[in-house]
Formats: structure tokens, sequence, C-alpha cells
């Protein structure tokens, strides 16, 4: 009998995740600089330029820049572009758009990853229940990100969280991952599937949970550059995204915005969840399982 063995998983001490905080921190402030400057006769290539600034200035290095040969440091997904839409100053944003904005930063060796989906001034009552539908299938996901659960467990959060909500389409081919010393790591967070299952949860590991949805069908393409993933059907799309730790007190949102504070007012596991300070630095170092 072969039996089957779980992925290795990055496990940080406390000192490691305090380090994660900060270079989440740099795209948290980047990412509300971009959300400020969404608008009306801005260009994805505007927003590049802006991101790229925001995130040298804070002494961090864009972690999309030439990742796979990506040719800019965010991605920016205009409309039925699901994700790994490539900024151009030929893309000029109307009124009525809806926009996806994915940031990544390395700060001192380690990363931060989020992403936030925007109107473009006043936008569609469907676009904007799409947009919330889908930051409130990551917040479900992000509760359960608790030390002693398995991973499918976000999983199965997440994609609850969305069934309940209407006939949205679940993008499955695109994940969230583990997050760390590196931008992509092991394990796979998918969007959908059983609880119970997958490797169990402990407090050091560190996740992006990422899910993506769209306003039809859940299939997509991937356009001839390589990267931009569009939904087949041309429906709008929705991307949200934080970074997480798991923490012996819960779940800790590295990569929040303070902005969140006052948007998840009503949701009290939210603020608790964005709320949370760093702890005391522990004794520097710790086991990398992965």
């Amino acid at each position: 009998m072969r039996l089957r063995k779980e992925p290795a998983i990055q496990v940080k001490s406390p000192e490691q995740i305090e380090r994660m905080y900060a270079a989440g921190q740099v795209v948290a402030r980047t990412l509300t600089a971009l959300r400020e400057a969404v608008r009306p006769g801005v260009s994805t290539g505007d927003l590049d330029v802006i991101a790229e600034r925001e995130i040298r200035s804070a002494g961090a290095v864009p972690s999309f820049l030439g990742y796979f040969g990506y040719p800019a440091s965010i991605c920016t997904s205009v409309n039925e572009q699901v994700v790994h839409g490539i900024p151009s100053k030929a893309q000029v944003l109307q009124a009525g758009d809806v926009i996806s904005i994915d940031c990544g930063a390395i700060l001192d060796g380690w990363h931060g990853d989020s992403a936030i989906s925007v109107g473009v001034g006043e936008i569609d009552p469907a676009d904007q229940a799409l947009l919330d539908v889908c930051e409130a299938a990551m917040w479900a996901g992000i509760t359960q990100a608790v030390g002693g659960q398995r991973l499918g467990d976000i999983s199965h959060a997440v994609e609850r969280s969305v069934r309940d909500a209407g006939a949205y389409g679940l993008i499955r081919e695109y994940t969230g991952h583990g997050i760390g010393t590196e931008m992509h790591m092991e394990p796979a967070v998918r969007n959908y599937g059983p609880p119970g299952q997958g490797p169990r949860l402990r407090p050091g590991m560190a996740l992006a949970i990422e899910p993506m949805i769209t306003l039809g069908g859940r299939h997509v393409a991937e356009l001839d550059d390589g990267w931009t993933v569009v939904s087949v059907d041309g429906s709008r799309a929705a991307h949200f995204e934080h970074t997480v730790a798991i923490t012996p007190d819960g779940p800790w949102v590295l990569t929040a915005r303070d902005e969140e504070k006052d948007q998840n007012s009503n949701h009290p596991e939210r603020v608790r969840l964005t709320l949370r300070e760093p702890a005391v630095s522990a004794a520097d170092g710790g086991p990398d399982a992965g």
C-alpha cells in the first residue's frame, strides 16, 4: 500500500511572521494608494507606475515584476479579465468599469500578497453585488484559518459563501497558496471542496486566500499574451485576496488595510482579525517545514 504524503508547508517563527506583517503593510499601503487613484480616464499603466513607486519608496521590491517574465509590478484585470491582466497605458478606465488589482511586495526576503476589486465611478448594482460576494467569501475562508482546522475547511467556507449568495461562477483553475520566503509555496488553497480534508493547519503557517468569481459561468481562458485570464462567456469578474498568518490567537490578516476597520464595522469577526496588533517579537529563527 502506498501512503500519500502531504506537501511540506513552511512554518514560521513569531518573529518571522512579524517580518511578513511588515511586507504585508507595504502591500496594504500600496493598494490604498491605488484604490484612491482609480477613476475614469486613468490608465492601468498609470496605476502600475504608482504601485512601483509606492513599493520601492518603502524599501521593498515588487514581487510580480520579472516573475516568470511578467512585465509589470501589479496585475490589473478589467471587467471580463479575471486575473493576471497586464497594465498598459493604452487601457484607460471608463466609468462603470470594474478593476481587480493584485499586488505583491518583498521586504527583507519576506512576501506579502493581496488583491482588491474596485468599481470605476458609479457601477451597476449587479457589479457591486459581485464585488461584495467575492469579498465576503474571502472573509469566510479567513475565519477558518485556525490552528487545528483542515485546509479544506477554508476551501469549503469560501465555496459555501459564494453558493449561498447566488448563481455566481466560482473559478477553479486558479487558487490561493502558501506564502513566506517565496510568493507561491505549498499548499494550494482551493476555493471549493469538502470540509475536513487536507493538511492540518498549525500556528506559523501563512496562506494567501483569494476567491475569484464571475457574474456568469466559471470557465476561463488565457489570452495570447500568456498571462491575462478572461471569462469565456465575457461576464465580469471579481478577485479579492489577503495574506493570513495562523497564530495561537487565531488568524492574523497581515495585509489588512486601514479602511477595512470602518468597512467591516458591522462584522465583528472581521474587525477582530483586521485590528490584530503585532505581538512582541520572539527569538530570531524558526523551523521551516518546506
